[in-house]
């Protein structure tokens, strides 16, 4: 008879005779595989080509059959492998024992030939369930975590691209944006276990700061360019106006989502980053003059961030400031400009601060390209006279 597709079954005694009787009630459904001893049972059981049921007898020399069964059921690549023993071991307590070593049924001899075929068949039929469910598992794990790996792709090509929006109309920045979003990360991990801090700043939270916080400055795309781009300081009024891109960029996000008809968690710190990250501990920020505690943390955050970035960079209205005198104004904000315990953890990381602006540092080649780039933007005739 061909026996392409049968389930295997692996008989473990050391009676020649058991293993003569079970072999020829089987032969008809089933291959079998022989082990006359506990030993040999684990080596076929580990195999390659395991089998689908093992029929185990107890009292055997070496190990014995609790023992085997113990065994396979502590091994993570033979624990699927439903047991059934087959002994002479007839007392309660033995029966007991034998399921509490993991063992799928217990049968005792004399045997039944239609008894023993009906449990094997059922505990064959429960193995092709759980693995058959085992797999589907597997399958859905797999498609959540390539779904998953697909949304947050698209996250973060979402916010590099309205992020490198707007960084394309400051021809100053150049690697501004990756630098604030490295030190907004590098702060938040600081300040993980302070208790102020340590409900917030989850590990997914931290993340989600990391990804948006390129989006800080998103509302300068609203702002004209013959204030944005102006090589100088600003008036009064245009002041004003430049103070509008954090209320442009908040709106800009909302859009988005108005757009996509929900509301969209991981631009939810965008969001108040964009709009509150000129905001002052001491209520003297913009745009709604927030105080204290009721500015987002977010936001706070990013205030130091930036601040620091900006005092350190190159400007069309200034030079850059030494990382020593950066410090320093940043520590003489503490509790005015900044949140004290922020401005303890930017002190404590510092030279980890220092680091990623020097690894991240814009060249003058890539800020002077920027400009001739800025230039034809807003020239595009060359003939010297902004659009």
């Amino acid at each position: 008879m061909n026996t392409q597709g049968k389930p295997t079954i692996l008989v473990v005694d050391d009676t020649p005779d058991n293993i003569d009787v079970l072999c020829a009630l089987l032969e008809d459904d089933y291959r079998t595989k022989i082990a006359v001893n506990g030993e040999r049972a684990l080596k076929i059981a580990n195999g390659e080509a395991k089998p689908d049921l093992i029929l185990l007898d107890i009292m055997m020399p070496g190990m014995s059959g609790y023992d085997v069964c113990k065994a396979l059921k502590e091994n993570p690549a033979t624990r699927d492998i439903p047991v059934i023993f087959v002994t002479a071991m007839s007392e309660e307590l033995d029966e007991q024992l034998g399921f509490s070593m993991g063992a799928a049924d217990y049968l005792t001899k004399p045997l039944s030939a239609p008894i023993v075929l009906a449990r094997i068949k059922t505990q064959l039929s429960m193995k092709r369930m759980h693995d058959f469910l085992r797999d589907q598992n597997k399958f859905l794990e797999h498609e959540v975590e390539e779904r998953t790996r697909e949304v947050t792709a698209l996250q973060d090509v979402t916010i590099h691209a309205m992020a490198s929006l707007a960084e394309t109309r400051d021809s100053e920045t150049g690697n501004h944006i990756r630098r604030t979003s490295l030190y907004v990360k590098a702060l938040a991990h600081k300040l993980r276990h302070h208790p102020r801090f340590s409900a917030f700043l989850t590990e997914k939270t931290i993340q989600l700061l990391y990804k948006s916080a390129p989006l800080h400055d998103i509302g300068k795309v609203g702002i004209p360019d013959r204030i944005l781009l102006k090589p100088g300081r600003f008036e009064p009024h245009e002041m004003e106006i430049m103070k509008t891109h954090t209320t442009l960029g908040r709106d800009a996000i909302i859009a988005a989502e108005r757009e996509l008809g929900l509301s969209v968690d991981f631009l939810h710190f965008a969001k108040e980053i964009a709009y509150s990250h000129q905001e002052k501990w001491d209520g003297s920020g913009y745009p709604e003059g927030l105080a204290g505690e009721a500015i987002p943390i977010s936001a706070r955050l990013m205030a130091v961030a930036d601040v620091y970035d900006a005092l350190i960079s190159r400007r069309v209205y200034k030079e850059p400031i030494p990382h020593s005198e950066a410090v320093a104004t940043i520590a003489k904000g503490r509790g005015s400009h900044f949140d004290p315990d922020m401005v303890d953890a930017f002190l404590a990381i510092q030279d980890e601060m220092r680091a990623i602006a020097q690894h991240y540092a814009d060249s003058e080649d890539d800020i002077g390209e920027k400009r001739k780039r800025l230039a034809m933007f807003a020239d595009p005739m060359g003939n010297g006279e902004g659009a």
